[in-house]
């Protein structure tokens, strides 16, 4: 069984019902599964570690407690191995699939867009395969607001038109989403919900896990992070023309927490329901990468030098969220502030400066 790594925590026996989160070590993965395990749910984590450090399951064990924490269980593993895959299911009863592997750097996919169309597609196949198999049809995808494109009119709703990507990492988010709306049309067994995220940020409070990418930051909030603790000599803006207040780019910036219990909402809405839900996951609202820099000043109480650069192709001057769906179906609704992200954000980057591997 190639690239099979298990460890194991205090498990003497099967539990039934469990959740199955790919790329559970990661950013987003992490902070859900504190979310599942401290809302009682038992988790099993299938993570290759390529963009993440299977540190963070301590990082996760002081956060949740010895006992919550029982109810882990870590494989690394990748989810185009399908023998690895088929062991994990065979070993435990899972229920609901909670899918957040696959790689995520957007410039990188322009550069290598093979492994973003074999790891993020050719795995999430595997994956439903293996699901499929062993009577699994529950799972919840890591999707993006990136598959509206430059959108025609804001807010972006649901029924807002897909747009053609920019990208192969836009790509696969977009054929993923066809992908298993296909399967549940073959059959309809299948429960496939759709959580569209728009940009996640922040850190867990105490922080212990937070985002801590391996080499050059590809998102904003990272890279001003790493600029606030002087590992980067200033901040990149690209672009101050667009029609926004201040010129630059608007994006609707959701803290991790609260995405993190979008998704235990989404898991205890469809029990026994089948069918294709999406839902967007933001605040509604829109803040400027000027606003996001200025923010994290007043919080870190460090000077963020930056420069204003041309215009990134393929950036759109704005996009934000209608939340409302999801908070009339699942009863949820982003509650953090964006001094909220950028202070939980300083507090992960200050106490580790060189993240989990410092």
């Amino acid at each position: 069984m190639m690239g099979l790594f298990k460890r194991i925590f205090s498990r003497t026996k099967k539990i039934q019902g469990e959740v199955l989160v790919t790329g559970g070590t990661g950013f987003i993965g992490s902070h859900t599964v504190v979310d599942l395990l401290e809302s009682g749910f038992s988790v099993v984590i299938v993570d290759n570690l390529e963009n993440s450090s299977e540190k963070v399951l301590d990082r996760i064990e002081e956060i949740v407690g010895e006992k919550a924490f029982e109810k882990l269980t870590f494989y690394e593993a990748d989810i185009r191995d399908e023998e690895a895959l088929t062991s994990i299911f065979d070993a435990h009863d899972i229920k609901n699939v909670i899918h957040f592997a696959g790689l995520k750097a957007v410039g990188e996919s322009v550069e290598k867009p093979l492994e973003y169309y074999d790891n993020n597609i050719a795995g999430t196949c595997t994956l439903c395969k293996v699901m499929g198999n062993a009577g699994c049809k529950s799972i919840i995808f890591s999707s993006s607001s990136t598959v509206y494109g430059d959108p025609d009119t804001l807010p972006l709703t649901e029924e807002s038109p897909k747009k053609p990507a920019t990208n192969p990492y836009g790509w696969t988010k977009w054929m993923i989403e066809q992908i298993l709306t296909d399967l549940y049309t073959a059959d309809p067994e299948w429960d496939v919900v759709l959580l569209r995220y728009f940009n996640p940020i922040g850190a867990h409070v105490s922080g212990l896990i937070g985002e801590d990418p391996k080499g050059i930051p590809n998102n904003l909030v990272p890279y001003i992070a790493q600029t606030a603790v002087g590992k980067r000599d200033k901040v990149h803006v690209f672009g101050d023309d667009y029609a926004t207040p201040d010129g630059t780019g608007i994006r609707d910036y959701i803290h991790v927490v609260d995405l993190a219990a979008g998704h235990v909402a989404a898991l205890q809405w469809m029990q026994g329901h089948t069918g294709v839900e999406i839902f967007n996951l933001g605040t509604g609202s829109g803040s400027s990468v000027l606003e996001v820099i200025k923010a994290f000043q007043t919080a870190s109480g460090q000077e963020i030098p930056y420069v204003i650069e041309e215009r990134r192709a393929g950036d759109i001057a704005q996009n934000f969220a209608d939340a409302t769906k999801a908070e009339k179906i699942l009863g949820w609704k982003a509650e953090k502030t964006l001094e909220d992200m950028v202070r939980d954000s300083w507090n992960w980057q200050s106490k580790n400066p060189e993240g989990l591997e410092g």
